[in-house]
């Protein structure tokens, strides 16, 4: 299969290493100078553990981004997921797909601006990966993905993508309601970007607090507060313990909000995770503190650090 990854970072290069391994056709596009200079001239080394492997994979600027693919992997960050597809519109033909496996929520309403219904496929995935620096990627650990095409036409070819991600070891499922996943996805997120950020820990060091699952439970119930009038059922005490569980299981990672702002002074997604359920809640009428306060602190920090919008 022909597979565009829409933003190499961490994740976009991780899921383009194992897709090429097992002999899929993969061009990798991103705008960090630094990363496409080392993987145009070294390749792009994937590390796990003590081990490091070595391949070769294009890599371009989205406007030199050329030809037809069978699918596109969106891996930007939430926002740049709009200018980047305005970007690459020349290599999204009728039948390209369009997969959105970035974190947070609302992505399907950008999506639908760019690319026909009928070809957006939604997902979530729970692997983890880091940049040791341009052209390097850490692969460590074990994940899964689950998507599901918004329109019943795609599903064929979405279980056709489920088949070649299960052939690269990336553990995909057919879902048959993907938003729940997004948004309980979102809640991990949003309980540990936001707050592995501005506390500056790894997981493992944020659970060491007498107070980290009580944060954890306040920020699920506001998620859940918001979900449901969107439709989603979140069990609180569920919902709670799958947050803990799942973070629990990497506790030396940074998430990726900790790698953006606190490691590499960018701008983080808060805006689509704790933000958006603020922002969701005004509308709705329901009190969110925690997320409010989160989001303005973390971008009292973007500011404190002169990040640029």
């Amino acid at each position: 299969m022909k597979i565009a990854i829409a933003g190499a970072g961490a994740m976009g290069c991780r899921f383009g290493y194992m897709l090429a391994k097992t002999g899929n056709e993969i061009l990798l596009i991103d705008e960090w100078p630094a990363h496409i200079e080392a993987i145009q001239k070294n390749g792009l080394t994937a590390v796990d553990g003590d081990v490091r492997d070595t391949i070769q994979i294009p890599i371009v600027r989205p406007e030199e981004a050329r030809g037809q693919v069978d699918l596109v992997i969106a891996f930007t960050k939430s926002m740049k997921l709009g200018e980047m597809l305005g970007k690459i519109k020349g290599i999204i033909h009728e039948d390209t797909k369009v997969l959105c496996l970035l974190n947070g929520l609302g992505h399907e309403e950008t999506m639908r601006k760019y690319v026909p219904e009928k070809n957006i496929i939604m997902g979530v995935t729970i692997w983890t990966a880091g940049i040791i620096e341009p052209g390097v990627v850490r692969v460590g650990g074990v994940g899964s993905v689950e998507i599901q095409a918004i329109d019943p036409s795609g599903e064929k070819v979405a279980h056709e993508v489920v088949e070649v991600m299960n052939e690269a070891g990336l553990c995909a499922v057919y879902s048959q309601n993907v938003l729940f996943s997004i948004w309980r996805k979102a809640c991990v997120n949003g309980a540990m970007n936001s707050t592995c950020a501005l506390l500056d820990t790894n997981l493992a060091e944020f659970f060491a607090s007498n107070y980290a699952e009580d944060i954890v439970r306040e920020i699920v119930t506001e998620f859940s507060q918001v979900a449901a009038k969107e439709g989603i059922t979140l069990d609180i005490d569920q919902t709670t313990d799958y947050v803990i569980t799942a973070s629990k299981k990497v506790g030396s990672h940074y998430p990726s909000m900790h790698q953006d702002l606190v490691q590499n002074h960018r701008l983080t997604e808060v805006d689509f995770l704790n933000g958006m359920v603020n922002k969701k809640g005004e509308k709705y009428g329901i009190n969110t503190p925690y997320c409010r306060l989160i989001t303005q602190m973390v971008h009292t920090k973007e500011q404190a650090l002169g990040i640029k919008q």
